[in-house]
Formats: C-alpha cells, structure tokens, sequence
C-alpha cells in the first residue's frame, strides 16, 4: 500500500462518481444502453492509436482471446449497461450505495470461485466500511433504515456488482505472455475491443425491443467525453494497476469511497447539500481500508 497505490485506487472511484452524476443527468437524452456503447466506442477510438498493434496477428491477445471476451463482456458490457440502466429509476447516490457492498461480494467470490481466503481483519474492515455506507443511506438516523426501499434500479446494480467482483479477480490470474499486461494500453484495449462488440449486441436489442431515442446536444457530447475519457480509460488503468498492486480484497474497499464523492457531487451539481454524516461515513469508509489493509 504505497502512495501511489493509493492514490491510483482513490481516482477510480473519484471519476466513478462521476460517472454515477452524468449518466443521471443524461438519462432522458440517450438510452442507457446505448450510451454505454457510445462510451467505450469512443473509448476505443482513443486507445487504438495508443495500441493497435495488439490486434495484429501473432500478439498475445489471440492466445487468450477468450479471457479477454469474458473481461469485456464482465467489465465493459455488463457493469457499466447494468449501472446506467439502474440510473433510470435511482439516484446516483443510492445506486453508488448499493456497489458500495463490493467488499462483501469481492470476498465472497474470491472465497468461493479464486481460492482465496477471509482474514478477521477484511471482516472487520468490511463491517466498518459498510457501517459508513449506511450512516449515508440513512441520512445520519440508522431508524431510516426501517424506511428503505429498494428499486429496480438497486436490483440491477447488485448485479452490476456481482459482475465486477468476477471482472476484478479475474484481473489477477497470470497472463501468457506476460508483456501485454505490462503494456496497460494493450491490455485495455484488449478488453475494450470486445466489450465494445459486446456493448453494440446490447444496444441493437435495446434499439429493437424499444423505443429508442436520442436527443443529441453540446451537454451529451460533453458527458460522452468525460465518460469515455475518465470514468473509461483513466479509471480503468487505475483501478487495473491498483488491483494488481493491492489484490482485489483491499481494492474493493477503495470502491466505497464511491459513494462519498457522489454525495459530495450530488450536492456540487445536482444541488443536494452536504451534511455533518458524510464526515462521519468517510472516516469509516477509510478506517474499514486501514484495517483491512493491515499487514498481520
């Protein structure tokens, strides 16, 4: 857990949250599955000059190309789809909320598919991490709980979940030959290039099952940027290196400073205001990543 760690697992969530507020807002503009498409088109537009080469023949894509289906299909096609789908009927901050149960479902996948084992200070490190994300949910009063419902929207996003824990420990297993996990932009396009054909399959169901529309204006062309830039290619390498520098486990509690920077944004853009519990969650947000980072 070096600085640099840290800080490429911090502005994968950070770009995250970002992610959460502009699919939000772009929502009745453009369907959700499409816009996914649309996002890692262009997302691949830019990595293609950075790595093209990995689609020659001969490179080590084609040995494992299976591998980096299953990676496109889990991280590209399917997280991403499944989050904005559910961002049609929840808020950024309750659909951050529901993925902010990753650490629990990164254990239980690791445990029960990777071999891995479940140390008491990742369980404590969850429990702490996960009392922080309800202090959040229930708006500094956990009575709120006894009032929560769950929407479709949260429904999705479970899954969503599920399918980045698979995505996320899938990212640790060797690789042969080594060089084109090396070469971050290769490895990336690798997945982009099937998660896109993935993506584009979604999308021409979504477009003849129903009514889709897009209402194109300067305020979608600028959130398509900043989803296929940030959340996309930026994130993705960070979050890609920082689980390959920290494992999956502890990765996974970095993702639940999601949340927190979607309330902080909710209240920049969407007008919500920031209140004393957001302190109080980030400190258990961060002390459920010290812990359960702790060498034994």
């Amino acid at each position: 857990m070096t600085p640099y760690t840290i800080f490429l697992l911090t502005l994968a969530p950070l770009l995250w949250a970002g992610n959460a507020i502009v699919g939000r807002l772009v929502h009745e503009m453009v369907p959700p599955i499409t816009l996914n498409f649309l996002r890692w088109a262009i997302a691949f537009l830019i990595l293609l000059p950075l790595a093209g080469p990995v689609f020659r023949r001969g490179s080590g894509l084609w040995p494992n190309w299976r591998r980096f289906a299953l990676l496109g299909l889990l991280g590209i096609g399917m997280y991403n789809a499944l989050q904005y789908l559910a961002l049609k009927s929840s808020t950024p901050i309750n659909v951050t909320l529901v993925a902010a149960g990753m650490p629990v479902w990164m254990m239980l996948t690791g445990w029960m598919f990777f071999g891995a084992k479940v140390s008491r200070q990742q369980m404590m490190g969850a429990a702490l991490s996960i009392a922080g994300v309800l202090l959040v949910l229930a708006r500094g009063e956990f009575r709120h709980l006894l009032e929560l419902r769950l929407v479709a929207g949260d429904i999705f996003m479970i899954f969503a979940t599920i399918a980045w824990s698979i995505y996320s420990w899938m990212l640790t297993r060797p690789i042969e030959p080594a060089e084109i996990r090396s070469q971050w932009a290769s490895f990336l396009l690798a997945q982009v290039g099937f998660g896109v054909i993935w993506s584009g399959l979604f999308a021409a169901g979504e477009w003849a099952i129903t009514d889709a529309h897009i209402q194109w204006s300067w305020m979608l062309a600028a959130a398509l940027a900043y989803v296929a830039i940030g959340p996309a290619v930026i994130a993705f390498r960070c979050w890609g290196a920082g689980v390959q520098r920290a494992g999956p486990s502890v990765a996974a509690f970095f993702s639940n400073l999601t949340p927190l920077f979607a309330a902080i944004m909710s209240s920049a853009f969407l007008g919500e205001a920031p209140h004393l519990y957001h302190g109080a969650a980030f400190l258990l947000i961060v002390g459920g990543i010290v812990v359960s980072s702790r060498r034994t």
